[in-house]
């Protein structure tokens, strides 16, 4: 009898424990099989009251798994609003459970500040979460173009396996073309339209009452800005009119949150300024980029995070924008 009962007994605890895998940690091994696993940190800040964020390090593109961008988030009482995707399906999968942490509220909705591969490679897992995804006009034309194709080529050759065969662009249910608001729960917010600057469509979001500016790629911090292709005069006139009165913080796309909105705008800024005005006294005066190059003095800037891999290329984008500035007078 006591044989049976102790068969009986262990019958029953192995199918207990057979439950008990099947059942919660399920989520966690569905992840894992979808998704390569990211062993990056990724710790959560505090901003203001509703406000989060996550901060990628100062790197280039294929540093840290690729987690080189920041991501925010505001939790509602109706629903949790993302402000960017991060760089790789894997980490906003990882960014997708450290929310949960925080809050049981679901992603209701994704704001996109730009279309670059750093800020967008993870909505796919939004968008497997019936997030209602929000990008800048302009979204669409760039993710069926060419060089989205090549860029996403690249990144599953040199972010594998975290964008691999089964990473693809995500198409907005939602084009911004010019401000807007919206309220979720108790919350206000304003989705600012910048235009073509830093990319070819640019937005920043303002959570009303907590006065907290995601800028996006508008404003970078304690790294040298990412120029790329971007229009860098629009840029500049874009930082200049950028409203930071009554701001309690600003959350950048690459760096950490300032508490000193006007200070951090400034040296995105002062750094594009910087550029227009050097390469541009070559320009106008004929000079060969090397040795307009060499004769600027960066000293300013040289040990910022990130200069050694991009100020050159930076400067050189600047020096040919500048000289179709010039040949379009």
């Amino acid at each position: 009898m006591l044989t049976c009962n102790k068969f009986l007994f262990l019958s029953v605890l192995a199918l207990f424990s057979q439950s008990l895998i099947a059942s919660t940690p399920a989520v966690s091994a569905r992840h894992e099989a979808k998704y390569a696993p990211t062993s990056v940190a990724m710790d959560v800040r505090k901003v203001s009251d509703h406000v989060y964020y996550v901060e990628g390090s100062a790197g280039i593109a294929t540093d840290n798994e690729g987690f080189i961008s920041n991501a925010g988030f505001i939790v509602t009482g109706d629903g949790v609003v993302v402000f960017d995707a991060l760089g790789t399906p894997s980490l906003a999968d990882k960014l997708v459970q450290q929310i949960a942490e925080i809050t049981p509220q679901p992603i209701r909705k994704v704001i996109v500040s730009h279309y670059h591969a750093d800020h967008v490679y993870g909505l796919q897992v939004f968008e497997e979460l019936g997030a209602e995804i929000i990008a800048p006009y302009g979204a669409q034309k760039y993710i069926q173009s060419e060089a989205a194709k090549n860029r996403l080529e690249e990144r599953q050759l040199s972010l594998g396996p975290w964008v691999n065969e089964n990473t693809h662009l995500v198409l907005p249910d939602t084009t911004i073309s010019s401000s807007t608001t919206f309220t979720m729960g108790e919350l206000s917010f304003t989705i600012n339209y910048m235009g073509s600057a830093h990319s070819d469509g640019d937005m920043t979001l303002l959570v009303e009452p907590d006065k907290v500016l995601f800028s996006g790629d508008i404003i970078f911090r304690e790294r040298i800005p990412y120029v790329g292709n971007a229009d860098s005069k629009k840029w500049l006139d874009t930082l200049t009119k950028l409203e930071t009165g009554g701001l309690t913080a600003l959350v950048p796309g690459h760096g950490p949150a300032s508490t000193d909105p006007a200070d951090t705008i400034a040296f995105t800024r002062r750094y594009l300024a910087y550029l227009r005005q050097s390469m541009g006294k070559g320009v106008e005066e004929f000079i060969p980029f090397d040795e307009v190059y060499a004769n600027t003095d960066w000293s300013e800037f040289e040990n910022l995070p990130a200069f050694a891999e991009g100020n050159r290329i930076n400067a050189y984008q600047v020096y040919l924008s500048l000289e179709a500035e010039l040949l379009a007078q």
